[in-house]
């Protein structure tokens, strides 16, 4: 019985491919923020190492449990990569990084504290109807404590996912909230009932659990070194492909 002949494709059907997921554009990004990273970096004479390289590498081995090289070499091949693709996919996010931390290293901290109050996080619990009415209904019913506040999201929240959570939002930054939410949100005490608030959403019913003080944390310093350098790369992206 005669072998099927290997499938080949090419490198213009993988980019066909993704015009037609409309995926495309993310990609051209990334290649061009690459291509800033290397240029930039060559510039500054940021370079990354062997040892480097072979420590991150020893790293994701570990917390993907490739305890051997035939584990390694499976992984790759299941992922369709070399290990020179492997190795080069590595030493970009290096450079990455490290060109990250020369540029805004010392503006994390000063970035932080002039915008304080947008880090601040609230765990809370919410209630949305269409109507004015049944929110007013359910605030009373909730308040004469004719029905927890839990009970109330899990049977009238118009949002399902939200329903089967009880109301329960999460642990969020109070940049994420809408305004008027926020407002107030954090000028209310925890377990105290608020609202409703009208949005355009609905009309919203909220409970706080807990406010969370803003604090930089190793996370939290992370995350804005990266939400500065993606700043900072899609201003020189747009700058040098123009």
């Amino acid at each position: 019985m005669n072998e099927p002949n290997p499938i080949l494709i090419t490198p213009e059907e993988v980019v066909n491919l993704l015009k037609r997921e409309m995926t495309f554009k993310e990609v051209y990004q990334k290649i061009l923020f690459n291509k800033v990273i290397w240029q930039v970096t060559q510039e500054r004479g940021i370079i990354v190492t062997e040892e480097e390289i072979e420590a991150e590498a020893n790293r994701q081995r570990r917390e993907k449990h490739l305890e051997k090289a035939a584990d390694t070499l499976a992984w790759l091949q299941e992922e369709v990569v070399t290990t020179d693709d492997w190795e080069l996919g590595i030493r970009d996010r290096l450079l990455s990084e490290k060109l990250a931390n020369v540029l805004f290293a010392a503006e994390v901290e000063d970035f932080f504290y002039k915008n304080k109050l947008d880090f601040e996080q609230v765990i809370y619990y919410q209630i949305i109807v269409d109507s004015e009415k049944l929110a007013q209904e359910i605030y009373y019913q909730i308040e004469d404590s004719e029905i927890s506040f839990y009970e109330a999201a899990h049977l009238y929240n118009i949002d399902i996912s939200r329903r089967r959570k009880c109301g329960y939002e999460g642990q969020v930054y109070r940049f994420n909230l809408l305004k008027d939410i926020a407002k107030v949100v954090f000028t209310s005490q925890p377990q105290q009932l608020i609202g409703p608030v009208k949005t355009e959403q609905g009309y919203h019913l909220l409970m706080v659990e807990e406010f969370i003080p803003a604090e930089l944390t190793p996370q939290k310093y992370q995350e804005i070194l990266h939400h500065l350098f993606h700043k900072w790369l899609l201003v020189e992206s747009q700058r040098t492909s123009n």
